[in-house]
C-alpha cells in the first residue's frame, strides 16, 4: 500500500506501470486520475489546495487500509496533490488491485468517493475575475459515501 501527499506532478503512465508490476496475484487492476477542471461559478484560474501533512498522511494510510482489508486487495495506492494547481492538472490518483475486477472497481470507488468528500484537504478557487471561493461539499457527494 502507498500513500503520497505531494506538491509536484506525477507520470500516470509510470506510476500505472509500477503498481501493475508489483502486484502481484491480482487478476485486476483499476486505476482513475482527477483531473483539475474549471470552476462552477466561473473561470476559474487557480485552485489551492491545503492541508496539515501529518493529519492528512494518516488519514489517508487509514482510508487506504481500510479499502485493503474491506475487498481483500493485493495492493492499494494513492496520490494527492496539493498547492496551485490550474485547469488541466492532475490533482490525485487512485490504484486498486485485486484477485477479482469487483473488488478493485469497488475499492477504488469508495476511495475516491472518501477523497472527494472525508479527506482533509481544503480547496479554494480562484476566479479569473479575482473572486476567491472556498470549496463547499455538494450534495452529491455526500449521497455518494452513503453506499459504503
Amino acid at each position: 500500500m502507498q500513500v503520497t501527499v505531494q506538491d509536484v506532478p506525477f507520470d500516470v503512465g509510470a506510476v500505472t506501470s509500477e503498481f501493475t508490476q508489483g502486484a502481484k496475484g491480482a487478476g485486476a487492476i483499476v486505476t482513475f486520475t482527477g483531473v483539475v477542471r474549471d470552476a462552477d461559478l466561473g473561470a476559474m484560474t487557480v485552485m489551492e489546495i491545503e492541508h496539515y501533512p501529518g493529519m492528512t498522511q494518516k488519514a489517508l494510510e487509514k482510508i487506504a487500509a481500510e479499502a485493503m482489508d474491506r475487498w481483500s486487495l493485493t495492493d492499494a495506492l494513492v496520490i494527492h496533490r496539493y498547492g496551485r494547481l490550474v485547469p488541466g492538472d492532475q490533482i490525485m490518483m487512485v490504484a486498486t488491485a485485486a484477485r477479482h475486477r469487483k473488488d478493485a472497481f469497488e475499492a477504488a470507488e469508495f476511495l475516491m468517493d472518501y477523497l472527494k468528500s472525508r479527506a482533509p484537504f481544503w480547496k479554494k478557487e480562484i476566479l479569473d475575475d479575482g473572486r476567491a471561493d472556498w470549496v463547499k461539499a455538494k450534495k452529491d457527494d455526500e449521497d455518494a459515501l452513503k453506499r459504503w
